[in-house]
């Protein structure tokens, strides 16, 4: 079993924990179970899609993973200053020649 975070409204967390002690269950499997549910319900309803924007980019951070959460909840003035980038491994470019500006010759 892999462990996940979720936000229910206040007034959904109540009920959920009311059903919990009315079946002297935990909170946690009903909530598997609504999930198994749920998932019966909608299986072949959608076709999968590849997540193509996955690991396109690079932050330059190495705890996204750890501190997913409090990045993603972050407001825009709590936000750090991005870290400067590293240096491209490519190599330079070379600089651009002059371009003559001559005329073009009429016959």
């Amino acid at each position: 079993m892999k462990r996940t975070t979720i936000f229910l409204d206040e007034a959904d967390e109540r009920e959920l924990e009311h059903l919990a002690r009315g079946r002297g269950a935990p909170k946690a499997s009903l909530v598997r179970e609504a999930i198994s549910e749920y998932l019966a319900r909608r299986r072949g309803e959608v076709e999968a899609q590849p997540l193509a924007f996955v690991a396109i980019g690079r932050s330059g951070r190495s705890d996204v993973a750890e501190r997913h959460e409090e990045l993603l909840f972050q407001t825009e003035a709590e936000r750090p200053a991005p870290p400067p980038r590293a240096a491209s491994p490519r190599s330079p470019r070379r600089p651009r020649r002059p371009t003559s500006r001559r005329s073009s010759r009429r016959s």
